[in-house]
């Protein structure tokens, strides 16, 4: 039988990083760019079929959460799910933060790909990021974009995510990379 879960299947599980994360985002606290780095703690966990009409998604529902070097409370976190559909190859990646933002971001891959792109735009038709009214006046998240590399026993993310500031005349890159190591 092929694998339901095509490109996510080397996701499922646990998964930690030590400090090999970097955070590059506007620090209000100190009115400049910093690159934090951070740890990471990950679950995946695969569930399926969702019978949607005619089409068939499987699933990871999922977990995330990132500390700065000893913090004891997380200064990110992420719910959400990584959905894929076989017969189109679409991968998706649905997630809240709760800063008040909801993202769903998509792309396409093949079953057995080991590295693909999801995006999603402010406003888009398909893959689309909503904000609460204090992001859309300070901070709108204007775009997504993430690029996951699948190893063995581990994986990677690179996401940019441009923002509007009102500290900046230009949108912000914002950007995100990690590689987390399978725990079970």
């Amino acid at each position: 039988m092929a694998n339901e879960w095509g490109p996510l299947e080397g996701l499922i599980g646990e998964w930690e990083s030590e400090t090999g994360g970097l955070d590059t985002a506007y620090s209000h606290s100190q009115s400049q760019v910093l690159g934090s780095p951070y740890r990471e703690k990950c679950t995946m966990k695969p569930f399926g079929p969702v019978d949607n009409g005619s089409q068939i998604l499987y699933g990871l529902d999922y977990k995330s959460a990132m500390w700065r070097g000893d913090e004891e409370n997380p200064f990110h976190t992420e719910v959400g799910y990584w959905l894929w559909d076989v017969a189109t190859g679409e991968v998706m990646k649905g997630f809240v933060v709760p800063r008040g933002i909801t993202v769903l971001a998509g792309g396409t891959a093949v079953a057995g790909a080991t590295e693909f792109t999801l995006e999603a735009a402010l406003g888009g038709a398909q893959y689309s990021i909503g904000e609460n009214k204090y992001l859309a006046k300070n901070a709108s998240s204007l775009s997504y974009k993430a690029t996951i590399t699948i190893g063995d026993g581990t994986w990677s993310y690179d996401e940019v995510t441009m923002l509007r500031m009102n500290e900046f005349d230009e949108p912000f890159a914002h950007t995100d990379h990690n590689t987390l190591r399978r725990v079970s």
